[in-house]
C-alpha cells in the first residue's frame, strides 16, 4: 500500500516535468525512499526538491514514518537507459560489452536499439612499413552492453 502511494506520487511529479526520468527507485524496510533521477537537460537541485516535496507533502507521517532522498545520477554513474545515451551524443564513452570487449570513442548516434561509437586508431600500413591513422566505427546493441560510462576530462 505504501509503495503504491509513493509510486503514484512519483509518477505525478515526473509528469509535471517531462524532461526528467527515473533511473532508480527503492524503499528500504525502514521506509527510506531513495530516488535517482536524470534529465534530458540535466537535473537541478530545484528538480530534486520539487520531486521530494511532491512525495513528502502528500504522505501522512502519522500513518507511516518515512524519509525521502532524491538525487541526480552522478557524472560517473553508468548509463542505463537509451534516453541517457541520446543526451550524451558528442561525448566520449567507455563501453564494456558482455563478450568482454572494451571500446572508447565518441558517441555519434543513439537509437532505441543501439549506439554508434567512433574513434581514431593507429594501424599497420597495408603496404610498406609504418603506421597510418584510421577512423573506426562500431555499432553496439544495448543488449550487448555490460556497462557504459561517460569519460570525464579534467
Amino acid at each position: 500500500m505504501f509503495k503504491e502511494q509513493v509510486t503514484s506520487l512519483l509518477e505525478g511529479a515526473l509528469k509535471e516535468n517531462p524532461s526528467l526520468f527515473l533511473i532508480d527507485f527503492t524503499i528500504t524496510p525502514d521506509f527510506k525512499i531513495n530516488i535517482v533521477l536524470d534529465g534530458d537537460n540535466g537535473v537541478t537541485l530545484k528538480d530534486c526538491v520539487a520531486v521530494s516535496r511532491a512525495i513528502d507533502h502528500n504522505l501522512d507521517r502519522e500513518e507511516q514514518d518515512f524519509s525521502v532522498e532524491v538525487a541526480s545520477a552522478g557524472a560517473s554513474s553508468p548509463l542505463v537507459l537509451p534516453r541517457q545515451y541520446a543526451k550524451n551524443i558528442g561525448r566520449k564513452l567507455e563501453v564494456k560489452t558482455i563478450e568482454g570487449r572494451n571500446f572508447e570513442g565518441q558517441l555519434t548516434a543513439a537509437t532505441e536499439e543501439a549506439i554508434t561509437l567512433e574513434w581514431k586508431a593507429r594501424e599497420q600500413k597495408p603496404i610498406g612499413k609504418g603506421k597510418v591513422t584510421v577512423q573506426k566505427k562500431e555499432e553496439i546493441l544495448f543488449s550487448d552492453i555490460k556497462e557504459a560510462k561517460v569519460v570525464l576530462k579534467f
